[in-house]
């Protein structure tokens, strides 16, 4: 039996719902509740935040009467943060209690700075205590691979959510050295890990190398990162555990939204967060179940409330009703981001989800880099870089066979477009270990 998510009886206490009534009646509700939030959401910026009062000044001051009217409001993004950091900032600097400063990997520009006030960070603490009750009962242990160790970070905020359900955690941080951390979680006792997925699969693989012929592990949760199917297998065959997505960024409060039991999409947090799905080029309103990318709108925070904010991340609601029986939207699990595509040909495009669901499905492959140079008038050339776990055995044709499964790159080597890729092996060791960049394929221009 699939116990209903957490999260359903926690919005209903929120938006003050008799939890006895019909889900229609539920989802009424909570439109009516955004709808008031969205409201709120647009006075209190409007009235305090400098950039929200240049960008509403030719909206309306009614309220909005309809959820879809909201989509006439422009659209923030992330370029808006990293261009007027404190003109998103709503309250009186002496409230805010942390700041988080965001680089993208490789960027020159400016750094996006995202303000928490003690109440912001307190809907982030609840959201992580009633979220992990999927993954956790009181009295259990849980390992936190995530930045920990100054006050209000992540890894610190889900502490003292966890504590709030009498579950111990140890803030080991990111994985540097797996065989330490195997040790120290071996040690623990943990009976959950959260983790980002490409240290998470080092963990495991370290954790067969040191032979623990048992593990206390039941469940792991992925986050910061888009998390490859092919990673979730692996960890469930190596551990036999149940392997959950959570999806957050630092712009939404750290916490977005989270996998049930079903483990078939997230369940958002929707009376803290409004979410719509938008055509990337357009900027239309998808419907449920087209894919486009996730926007969303804080309702219930003061420090620096975004409205509209293009995530630039690639998703559809799911329309069917999920199977723990909750009336809560489930989002599919991100399949990567949209600046992150790459045009082999016209018509073939290459993503990353693509290679990391062939490539991860190797067994023994940790990570790889992954470099396209898009040439003016010839072939394409593609390079990966391949770590192996020790003790694996791939070779260079395990790598072109699986490369060759996926249809972007066979249709485009067929045309002459894109070279066949060439293949190393790497003994630097992992690239990817503090956790704070995404992953993505590295693209480069050369001229004709």
């Amino acid at each position: 039996m699939i116990n209903i998510t957490p999260l359903d009886k926690w919005i209903k206490e929120k938006i003050q719902f008799c939890c006895n009534s019909t889900h229609s009646d539920f989802t009424n509700a909570l439109e009516a509740y955004q709808l008031r939030k969205i409201n709120e959401t647009i006075d209190h910026a409007r009235s305090n935040s400098p950039f929200y009062r240049r960008m509403l000044q030719n909206i309306p001051m009614e309220p909005f009467v309809a959820l879809s009217d909201f989509a006439k409001i422009p659209f923030t993004t992330p370029s808006d943060i990293a261009g007027d950091p404190f003109g998103f900032l709503a309250v009186r600097q002496n409230d805010v209690s942390n700041i988080v400063t965001l680089r993208t990997s490789g960027s020159t520009g400016n750094a996006k700075r995202i303000f928490f006030t003690n109440d912001d960070l307190e809907l982030t603490i609840d959201f992580f205590h009633r979220g992990m009750r999927t993954l956790v009962s009181p009295g259990q242990k849980v390992a936190i691979l995530l930045p920990g160790a100054i006050s209000d970070s992540v890894g610190d905020l889900l502490m003292r959510g966890l504590s709030r359900l009498d579950v111990r955690s140890l803030v080991y941080g990111p994985v540097i050295d797996p065989r330490d951390a195997v040790d120290a979680i071996s040690s623990f006792g943990a009976h959950c890990l959260v983790g980002i997925p490409i240290q998470v699969l080092d963990l495991a693989h370290s954790w067969v190398e040191a032979d623990i012929k048992q593990s206390s592990i039941e469940n792991v949760l992925l986050s910061t990162d888009y998390v490859p199917r092919a990673i979730s297998r692996t960890l469930q065959n190596l551990w036999g555990c149940r392997v959950f997505n959570h999806y957050g960024m630092t712009e939404m409060g750290l916490g977005g939204g989270v996998e049930c039991e079903a483990l078939d999409g997230y369940h958002l947090r929707e009376a803290d967060l409004y979410f719509e799905i938008v055509d990337h080029e357009t900027g239309r309103l998808c419907p449920d179940g087209v894919t486009g990318e996730v926007v969303f709108t804080t309702l219930t925070r003061k420090g620096m409330p975004l409205i509209r904010y293009r995530t630039g991340d690639m998703a559809r609601i799911i329309p069917e009703p999920c199977p723990c029986g909750s009336a809560l939207k489930r989002m599919e699990c991100v399949k990567g981001r949209w600046s992150g595509i790459i045009y082999l040909e016209p018509d073939s495009r290459l993503f990353l989800s693509d290679l990391d669901e062939a490539l991860f499905g190797l067994s023994g492959l940790l990570d790889y880099r992954a470099t396209v140079s898009m040439r003016k008038g010839r072939a394409a050339q593609m390079h990966i870089d391949i770590y192996q776990a020790e003790g694996a055995a791939l070779k260079k044709q395990d790598i072109l066979h699986a490369l060759n499964r996926i249809n972007a790159i066979q249709k485009s080597i067929s045309s002459n477009a894109l070279m066949e890729p060439t293949i190393t092996f790497s003994s630097e060791g992992r690239w990817s270990t503090t956790g704070t960049t995404k992953r993505k394929i590295v693209i480069s221009t050369e001229a004709e």
